[in-house]
């Protein structure tokens, strides 16, 4: 398996992907058709039981999607969705795939990145370093890949709400408390940790994991109609003028830059005022 944005390795029945999408690996075009063609290759290959997620940056997991190519990368959803260009339907696809899929996070994951993460089957954090959030609600949006199921089902209403609305960053410990991971370890033993899960899952019988993750979805995973509706409601809330506003005001701040993320929660209750139009008349 050969991807521009993913490094894939291989062991027996084991595939670990590490995402490497400088410079803070958003989820943009290339990124997407990467997640579309390892997903096709995966789920063809009989012999391979577990995908195992990880990042090749230490300060961003998945920083969010590209929001200057919103269109572009949603086309390259489609070969997966049924046709619909939505990366919830896709994300939504790989949680209903019979491949185990296990998030083993350290760094910033936040919007479209905590969405794709919530998809997989399992998450595992590294205290110190790994840190979740849904900075949507600071845009004028809504989190549309996904995460209003996941995390409304994780958490509960109320908790999922403070997370959503407040548009603050979680890290692993609170994360572990909320639901949003399985488990915070410390980030020194997370790597074996997941290596370790992941061998002993892919040791068991394929049917009897298909089959459980089936009946267990049936139970847990929102229909594709919530996710597509989620998709399209954040899709008519980015052509508003209040969300276009605050796009430009974000950039203005520092928006998807490196650096200017390190702290994006502090970002976001600055949109929309007299600092980031003056900002951005200044740019």
């Amino acid at each position: 398996m050969t991807f521009e944005t993913l490094n894939v390795t291989r062991d027996g029945a084991i595939a670990t992907v590490e995402i490497s999408a400088p410079p803070m690996n958003l989820m943009g075009p290339a990124l997407v058709r990467d997640l579309v063609a390892l997903i096709e290759q995966a789920e063809a290959d009989a012999a391979l039981r577990v995908l195992v997620f990880k990042s090749a940056d230490p300060d961003y997991f998945i920083a969010h999607v590209d929001v200057a190519r919103i269109a572009e990368y949603r086309k390259e959803t489609v070969k997966l969705t049924g046709g619909e260009p939505s990366i919830g339907l896709l994300f939504r696809y790989l949680s209903a795939s019979r491949l185990i899929t296990i998030a083993q996070i350290a760094g910033r994951t936040r919007g479209a990145g905590s969405e794709f993460v919530l998809a997989c089957d399992m998450r595992f954090a590294a205290r110190g370093k790994a840190l979740f959030g849904q900075p949507e609600v600071g845009f004028g949006l809504l989190p549309g890949a996904g995460g209003m199921q996941h995390l409304t089902r994780l958490m509960g209403r109320g908790r999922a709400l403070e997370a959503i609305l407040s548009g603050n960053d979680f890290d692993a410990d609170l994360a572990e408390r909320y639901g949003w991971i399985n488990r915070a370890l410390p980030s020194e033993g997370l790597g074996e940790f997941v290596r370790a899960l992941a061998r002993r899952i892919a040791s068991f019988p394929a049917a009897s994991l298909a089959a459980i993750k089936e009946r267990i979805n049936a139970i847990a995973l929102a229909p594709a109609a919530e996710f597509s509706r989620d998709s399209g409601l954040f899709g008519e809330l980015a052509a508003a003028p209040e969300a276009q506003r605050r796009s430009r005001d974000a950039a203005a701040l520092g928006f998807q830059t490196r650096d200017g993320e390190l702290d994006l929660p502090r970002m976001l209750p600055e949109l929309g005022s007299e600092k980031a139009r003056t900002t951005n008349a200044g740019a």
